[in-house]
């Protein structure tokens, strides 16, 4: 029997372990399954510092979203640590002008909303167009946004903002990496995620069917079985 490989995953924009709930059991199959909580500091850096401050000396690493920008920063942190790398529905590239104006925008209304209304306005992007009537899907976001609250998804936002770019990084990545995206994700397109892709040694490239930005929840079956075969290869 081989030892168990601990797994820490790390939500997405005002996320919480919820994003998960489908594959921690899973995941749990092949080792102890951490859920980050990058809410406490606006800046990436600080971020991942305090994300390995608390991790095992040795880890496989989940990140969708902002967590995969914070995946990144903890490579850049601490190479050696991460054994194993998935991004979900994220990107190496920094935030554009218009972007980073997009989310001062968000950061104001978060200071006048409460975190359900902010929830309400994301939802359209966060899923595929054929999804924007789920309303069990919507209220998983609407309950994820209130656990993580305004003041923290203003901090998120910050850090987002300031985030390097991570592409001159990618073809020193060694660990065995995964690579998902939806077919129908607005916010980090396919291309995004073929970039990526093709720049890290051996990393592999599941597009997901009808899924939008949210794929743990969108179809989490097809991304716990890509999730179980990186784990356990």
């Amino acid at each position: 029997m081989t030892d168990s490989l601990p797994t820490v995953c790390i939500p997405g924009l005002a996320c919480s372990a919820r994003l998960y709930q489908d594959q921690i059991p899973a995941l749990w199959t092949v080792g102890p399954v951490t859920i980050a909580r990058p809410t406490q500091h606006e800046h990436i850096g600080a971020i991942a510092r305090s994300i390995l401050a608390a991790a095992p000396e040795r880890f496989a690493l989940v990140g969708l979203s902002m967590g995969g920008y914070v995946g990144f920063e903890i490579l850049r942190q601490a190479p050696t640590r991460v054994a194993k790398l998935a991004l979900l529905d994220t990107s190496a590239r920094p935030d554009t002008p218009e972007q980073s104006e997009n989310r001062r925008a968000q950061i104001r209304l978060a200071a006048t909303l409460p975190p359900r209304e902010i929830a309400d306005a994301m939802f359209p992007r966060l899923v595929h167009r054929s999804r924007h009537g789920d309303e069990r899907l919507r209220e998983i976001f609407r309950l994820m946004a209130e656990e993580v609250g305004g003041a923290a998804y203003a901090r998120q936002q910050t850090a987002i903002i300031s985030r390097p770019d991570s592409r001159p990084m990618l073809p020193g990545i060694r660990c065995p990496t995964l690579v998902v995206v939806g077919d129908g994700d607005e916010l980090t397109p396919p291309p995004v995620a073929a970039e990526m892709a093709s720049r890290i040694p051996g990393a592999r490239l599941v597009t997901v069917a009808g899924c939008g930005h949210a794929c743990t929840l969108e179809r989490p079956a097809e991304v716990t079985a890509a999730l179980l075969e990186w784990a356990r290869g």
